[in-house]
């Protein structure tokens, strides 16, 4: 049996968070297949950017609240704290 994921009493406000990102891409192709000037382009980029890195601090946030206090045991909650490291690692580098 698997347990729940940490973030799911916030499942559906990261779905909607998600969709949103998805209709923000969306967006980006239709500024590029309309020749929009490069700059406004790069704008909605990093709007969509900061959008997707919101929902992984929300998914961090929630793997730290829910994942680690139910850890079962020091070696659980060691790798546990070792995933949560690495993924902060990876988002600082993107």
């Amino acid at each position: 049996m698997h347990a729940e994921p940490g973030y799911i009493t916030e499942k559906d406000a990261i779905q909607v968070r998600l969709r949103r990102i998805e209709g923000q891409v969306r967006g980006l192709q239709r500024l590029v297949d309309e020749d929009t000037y490069c700059i406004d382009i790069l704008t909605q980029i990093s709007a969509s950017t900061k959008a997707l890195e919101n929902v992984a601090l929300l998914l961090l946030d929630q793997h730290l609240q829910h994942c680690l206090t139910h850890a079962e045991g020091p070696d659980d909650t060691r790798r546990k704290l070792t995933e949560a490291s690495e993924a902060i690692a990876r988002l600082v580098r993107s």
